[in-house]
């Protein structure tokens, strides 16, 4: 996975923020919206494409692009910039792959020991038990 050609992909487009603001809001378009097409991306791999349509596929549209927004700031540059981080931090957990655990073996040792345990316990009590006279 290459970021710099990753970034290179990406679409940007500002748009006017929404909420409260005064004339700020009116007038500047400051909220930066990211948009990224799994499928056409040049570089990723088949294999990453795969990866990520799996793990990430509640981000997803039915097109398998990415739309990421932000507006926290008032400066578009600024914008961008946390949007591009975001971005990132999606795209390294999408391609996360856990390793796979291995099941271990027990033990002879502690197999003998927990027989051994249950049958300590069985003998105490069985000697609370009342004698049987018959």
């Amino acid at each position: 996975m290459d970021i710099e050609k990753i970034i290179s992909e990406l679409s940007f487009k500002a748009v006017r923020s929404s909420g409260a603001g005064g004339q700020n809001v009116n007038k500047v378009s400051s909220k930066v919206v990211l948009t990224f097409d799994v499928n056409a991306s040049q570089a990723l791999s088949e294999e990453e494409k795969l990866l990520l349509l799996t793990n990430i596929a509640s981000r997803l549209t039915t097109e398998h692009i990415l739309i990421l927004n932000c507006d926290e700031d008032r400066s578009q540059l600024k914008n961008k910039d946390i949007v591009i981080k975001r971005f990132l931090e999606i795209i390294k957990k999408g391609l996360f792959v856990p390793k796979v655990r291995k099941a271990t073996k027990i033990p002879k040792s502690v197999i003998r020991k927990r027989i051994k345990d249950k049958k300590n316990i069985s003998e105490r009590k069985q000697s609370r038990r009342k004698p049987d006279l018959d």
